[in-house]
C-alpha cells in the first residue's frame, strides 16, 4: 500500500539541514521528521516524483568565476530508513532561482529566477538525475513598483493538458504564455496577457475542471480569475479580488496559492496579515467569494500544501519556524488548527508524494 510523505524546503546554509523528509498521517494530519539532508544552499522550492522515488530542489549554486547561480540537485528518496540519498545537481541558469516544477510524466525539469527574469528547462535522466540545461528564456521589461525595476520571473505552471506552461512575471507585471514542446526540449513563447501595473503576479494554479486559472499577485494583495482557453492557449482577465479583509491596514505581500481537488475552494497565503484567505468558487463563471482568513500561527507563511486526501492544509511559516496543520472542511471549505506543528528551521515549502 502507498503510505503518504511530505518534503519541506527552506533557507539554509550548506553545512546545516536545508530538506526535511516526514512521513504524513492521513488521519490526524500530524507530521513525524523522518530524513534530512544538508550540503546545499537555501533548497527552498522542491517537487517530489512518488512513483519514482525522487525529488527535485532548486538552490543556490556558484559559477566558474565562483558568483551565485541557479542549480537544481536530484535526491533519491528511502521510504524504509527517511534517507535522501544525492543523485546529481546541476547549474540550471546564470541568476539565483526561486521556483521549480516538472511536467506531470517528470520528463523535464523548469525553474524560475527572479533576480535574473529567466526560466530554463531540463531533461530528467533515466536515472532519475537531472540533465544539462536545454532551454533559457529572458525576459526584458519592467512595471510601476519599486520592486519592479527589471523583469523578475516567479514560477512556472503547466497546464492540465501538458501543452502551455504560464509564467507569473512579477516584475512585469505579465503572465508568458509558452508552448512547451518537449521533443525538443524548449519553450515557444505563444502570447503574454497584461494585468493592473504594480500587481506583481506571484503563483498561478489552474482549475482541475473548469476553463479557468487563478494567480496570486503579491504587491498589490490581490488575486486575478483568468478565463482559460486551452486549445488556443490564451488567458483573458475576469475579475480580481484583494486577498485581505477590508479592516487590515497594514504592509502585506502574498505568496502562494491553491485549489482544492474537487475545484470548490481556493486557498492564498498573506504575509504581513499572516493568514490563509478562503474564498469559493462560482462553477458558472469563475468567480471567487471570499469566505475567512485564517491566521497562520506563525509568521511570514510562503508556500502552503492541501493534503492528497484534502482533509488537510500544511503551512509553512517562515518566521515562525513552523510547520502548521489545519482540518479543512469539505462542504465549507473553511479551515481549523488542529494543535499540531512540526519545528524546523525557515521552511518555505511543503509538497505531499504517496509513496509504495
Amino acid at each position: 500500500m502507498a503510505s503518504t510523505f511530505a518534503f519541506i524546503g527552506s533557507y539554509a546554509n550548506a553545512n546545516e539541514p536545508g530538506i526535511y523528509a516526514c512521513a504524513y498521517d492521513t488521519q490526524t494530519g500530524d507530521l513525524t521528521l523522518i530524513g534530512q539532508a544538508d550540503g546545499l544552499q537555501n533548497p527552498t522550492f522542491l517537487v517530489p516524483n512518488g512513483t519514482n522515488r525522487t525529488l527535485y530542489t532548486i538552490m543556490e549554486g556558484k559559477n566558474a568565476e565562483g558568483g551565485k547561480c541557479g542549480a537544481a540537485a536530484a535526491y533519491r528518496f528511502d521510504p524504509a530508513n527517511g534517507s535522501l540519498n544525492r543523485l546529481n545537481e546541476v547549474v540550471t541558469l546564470p541568476a539565483t532561482t526561486c521556483h521549480i516544477t516538472t511536467d506531470a510524466e517528470y520528463r523535464i525539469a523548469m525553474t524560475a529566477s527572479y533576480h535574473g527574469g529567466m526560466i530554463s528547462l531540463s531533461p530528467i535522466l533515466e536515472d532519475g538525475s537531472i540533465g544539462e540545461t536545454a532551454d533559457i528564456k529572458r525576459h526584458e521589461g519592467s512595471s510601476v513598483h519599486p520592486a519592479q525595476t527589471q523583469a523578475r520571473a516567479h514560477s512556472v505552471i503547466v497546464d492540465n493538458a501538458g501543452r502551455y506552461v504560464v509564467v507569473s512575471d512579477l516584475g512585469m507585471d505579465t503572465l508568458f504564455v509558452y508552448e512547451l514542446d518537449i521533443t525538443n526540449q524548449r519553450f515557444v513563447l505563444h502570447n503574454k496577457t497584461a494585468i493592473t501595473p504594480g500587481s506583481g503576479p506571484r503563483h498561478f494554479v489552474f482549475h482541475p475542471e473548469l476553463p479557468y486559472g487563478y494567480g496570486i499577485n503579491e504587491l498589490n494583495s490581490t488575486i486575478t480569475v483568468y478565463a482559460y482557453d486551452g486549445k488556443a492557449g490564451q488567458l483573458t482577465v475576469v475579475q480580481t479580488i484583494s486577498t485581505l479583509p477590508e479592516s487590515f491596514d497594514g504592509e502585506n505581500g502574498t505568496a502562494d496559492i491553491h485549489l482544492s481537488s474537487d475545484g470548490k475552494f481556493l486557498y492564498g497565503s498573506n504575509r504581513g496579515h499572516d493568514s490563509i484567505a478562503v474564498y469559493s468558487v462560482d462553477p458558472s463563471d469563475g468567480h471567487i467569494e471570499p469566505i475567512e482568513y485564517v491566521p497562520t500561527l506563525g509568521g511570514h507563511p510562503r508556500n502552503f500544501g492541501l493534503s492528497p486526501d484534502g482533509r488537510f492544509v500544511l503551512v509553512a511559516n517562515r518566521d515562525g519556524n513552523n510547520i502548521v496543520t489545519f482540518s479543512r472542511d469539505a462542504e465549507t471549505g473553511k479551515l481549523q488548527p488542529t494543535g499540531s506543528e512540526l519545528h524546523v528551521s525557515k521552511p518555505v515549502c511543503i509538497r505531499f508524494a504517496d509513496i509504495t
